[in-house]
């Protein structure tokens, strides 16, 4: 995975994953493989999936960038600890998969705990056939 600061002040970490390399056909998919990685961690809980682009499409004058065909994020959480209050607006996570015709791009914003952000970049890295 590679970081960027996205609009110059968000950590985002993001891999493009071609449909060639993976056995995944879709989201639907992938968030199946995810959400099993999510129930058999030991701190982690899966909280929802987001329709992203099911709720862009439906505003009117949206912008969607061309050759997204699917998008959404899956909503989970590690917080098995609030050592202060503010650490609820890094809270729940989110892992963003956009669809295109070829291929996958995955983002997430940095995890506060180092620990934690190694587990959710080895789950997005194992979509990934080796």
């Amino acid at each position: 995975m590679k970081q960027i600061l996205l609009k110059e002040k968000y950590p985002v970490f993001t891999i493009n994953i071609l449909k060639s390399e993976t056995t995944y056909k879709n989201i639907d998919e992938i968030f199946t493989y995810l959400k099993s990685k999510i129930d058999n961690h030991p701190v982690a809980i899966y909280i929802t999936i987001f329709d992203h682009m099911a709720h862009t499409k439906s505003l009117a004058n949206n912008v969607i960038a061309d050759g997204i065909i699917d998008a959404k994020n899956l909503i989970f959480c590690f917080g098995k600890e609030i050592p202060v209050s503010q650490i609820l607006a890094v809270r729940p996570r989110s892992i963003g998969i956009c669809e295109f015709e070829d291929s996958f791009d995955i983002s997430l914003l940095e995890v506060p705990s180092e620990t934690l952000h190694k587990v959710t970049e080895e789950w997005i890295k194992s979509i990934k056939n080796n």
